[in-house]
């Protein structure tokens, strides 16, 4: 009977809301307004360009002059001339593309008009400039014929370096415009993507901050290594920027890192909106605990920090019934640990009851074990992170097409793990490491499926 009538004055104690324990719990910091700080650090996305011989070749058959005109002076009189491209064929050679085209020229002569073969070279090195525009630089145009009736031409008049000239001005001209490539990648990028988080709103954030590009490599096409500087952060709520971002100016470096590349995204979050996570494990804002006292639950959740620690109040109330104890419990609970990072989720496997708490659940041992409230408490605070991101990964993992099917951008996550953890008097800040591979294909490349493998019936067995 004394046991039990501890229990039930501790519980009155309890019903009165503190001031009768009197007692000290671990202090809430001071409210700090703004939006949590993510600090994110710079790292590069990297996309590797392909642009094959095929779509080079188009685009210069596109830009470059199939057909031109002029005049030249021969015999004392100015002659008319005209020349149209027949053939072309693109090569790589040196660190340059090879163009190598047949032309068929016509001169207007008195009398009677003249056709001629003439060949067509050029060899160029591709550059891609701060415009995003590729250009033809270091340029070398060679014009010749074997027909002596030309070169008769030639030596009077240079008509071969009037044709000469009229390509090659065209050439300088060249551009093969790779902004609406890296539009499709920037404006996916910089979009904020929605994480679900129950009630609370959370976005990632990837800005930004420059574009670099690698050396061009030359095989069978020009491919090119391209990285996207962004600052990545994830905020709960969002704190994203509403303005829409501009792709800034293309910088030529001399290295990119090609291969995967990883990226460590800060996740800040307020302790409000880890509250509205923690309520994801009540039903309709109420978790019961016990088998023994169905009725006997927690609800409204705080959760706050004190020096480092992460402080989480609950209110318990229901009713205990066990032998002669018959009362309606109602007051708050605290409970103190360390948030840590294990296996994808933000745990906190140490959180314990604090002093005050742990000497009344030692009173009400009787009734009810204390660790049932505990193990509630931390089950409770488990938030997988890693579940959370499957929708960023979906998105960030998705192909992409652009320019009416010409083109492709396919991205590959392949790891998502949540590697850090640290309590500040506001917000938490978490830190989560992306490992992931990009490409940008023109045109996109068809993928054959490979033809099952037939394994030959086993030999027949004779029954003789």
């Amino acid at each position: 009977m004394r046991h039990v009538s501890t229990v039930v004055l501790f519980a009155i104690g309890l019903v009165g809301c503190g001031d009768g324990l009197q007692a000290v719990y671990p202090t809430r910091p001071p409210a700090s307004p703004g939006l949590p700080v993510a600090e994110p650090t710079p790292s590069r996305v990297v996309v590797h360009a392909t642009i094959s011989g095929a779509a080079l070749k188009k685009a210069l058959d596109e830009q470059v002059p199939s057909t031109g005109a002029g005049t030249f002076p021969l015999l004392g009189g100015e002659r008319k001339y005209s020349w149209q491209r027949v053939s072309t064929a693109v090569s790589f050679s040196r660190g340059r593309i090879a163009l190598q085209a047949q032309v068929l020229a016509k001169v207007s002569l008195p009398l009677t008009e003249l056709s001629f073969p003439i060949d067509l070279k050029v060899h160029a090195e591709p550059v891609v400039a701060a415009d995003y525009r590729a250009r033809l630089q270091s340029l070398e145009v060679d014009v010749s014929s074997s027909d002596p009736r030309l070169k008769l031409a030639q030596n009077v008049a240079g008509a071969l370096d009037k044709i000469k000239e009229q390509i090659e001005e065209k050439l300088k001209e060249f551009t093969y415009d790779l902004r609406p490539i890296l539009a499709e990648t920037h404006g996916r990028i910089a979009k904020p993507i929605d994480i679900p988080l129950g009630d609370a709103r959370g976005c990632a954030e990837l800005r930004v901050i420059g574009v670099e590009a690698g050396p061009t490599v030359l095989a069978d096409g020009v491919e090119k290594d391209l990285a996207v500087v962004i600052v990545p952060s994830v905020t709960l709520p969002c704190a994203a920027s509403p303005e829409a971002q501009k792709l800034p100016p293309l910088a030529n470096v001399a290295a990119v890192p090609s291969g995967p590349f990883t990226v460590t995204v800060p996740v800040a979050a307020r302790y409000e909106e880890l509250q509205k996570a923690m309520t994801l494990a009540f039903t309709d804002g109420k978790l019961f605990f016990s088998k023994d006292f169905p009725q006997l639950y927690l609800s409204n959740p705080e959760v706050y920090t004190s020096k480092d620690q992460i402080v989480v109040k609950l209110h318990l109330q229901g009713p205990v019934k066990k032998g002669s104890i018959k009362v309606n419990l109602d007051g708050d609970l605290y409970m103190i640990g360390t948030p840590t990072i294990v296996d994808n989720e933000l745990r906190v496997p140490d959180l314990e009851p604090t002093i005050e708490t742990r000497d009344f659940l030692l009173k009400l041992a009787a009734a009810i074990s204390g660790s049932q409230i505990r193990d509630a408490a931390r089950s409770a605070l488990r938030l997988d992170i890693g579940e959370r991101l499957k929708s960023v990964r979906a998105k960030l993992s998705s192909d992409l097409a652009f320019g009416d099917g010409q083109g492709c951008l396919k991205a590959d996550v392949s790891k998502i793990a949540v590697t850090g953890v640290h309590a500040h008097a506001s917000y938490l800040r978490v830190y989560v490491s992306v490992t992931a591979q990009a490409g940008v294909y023109l045109p996109c490349p068809q993928i054959i499926p490979s033809e099952p493998i037939r394994t030959p019936p086993p030999p027949a067995v004779s029954t003789r």
